[in-house]
């Protein structure tokens, strides 16, 4: 089995967005179950990091105009561990792409 951890600023920003979007607690209860058993989703960004574009029902515009989700995955080979962090979580109507930079600060500062 796969741990996946949220990173405080993806709690703050999943919280905002699930008072905005109802379905979005059902949905993000899919794409967890689907992460903790078969890995990060979506596309690969490189060093680790990844892209998932989620539908959210209550949105009413599919995948395109969905949700997007940024996670790490780090692997302890020492330990035979799989950790997906969950880095942000936006909405592609607030924002339209994320900065690898950001990311990557948000990553250093979770001592990441």
């Amino acid at each position: 089995m796969i741990h996946v951890i949220a990173l405080p600023e993806f709690a703050k920003n999943l919280k905002r967005l699930s008072k905005k979007y109802v379905s979005l607690k059902q949905e993000f209860g899919q794409f967890l179950d689907l992460t903790e058993s078969a890995g990060p989703q979506g596309v690969d960004l490189g060093n680790g990091l990844f892209k998932a574009r989620i539908a959210v029902k209550s949105k009413g515009k599919g995948k395109s105009g969905g949700l997007r989700i940024i996670s790490y995955h780090e692997i302890i080979l020492a330990k035979q561990e799989d950790t997906v962090y969950l880095v942000a979580i936006y909405d592609k109507s607030e924002l339209s792409t994320v900065e690898i930079k950001q990311m990557n600060t948000i990553l250093k500062n979770n001592g990441l």
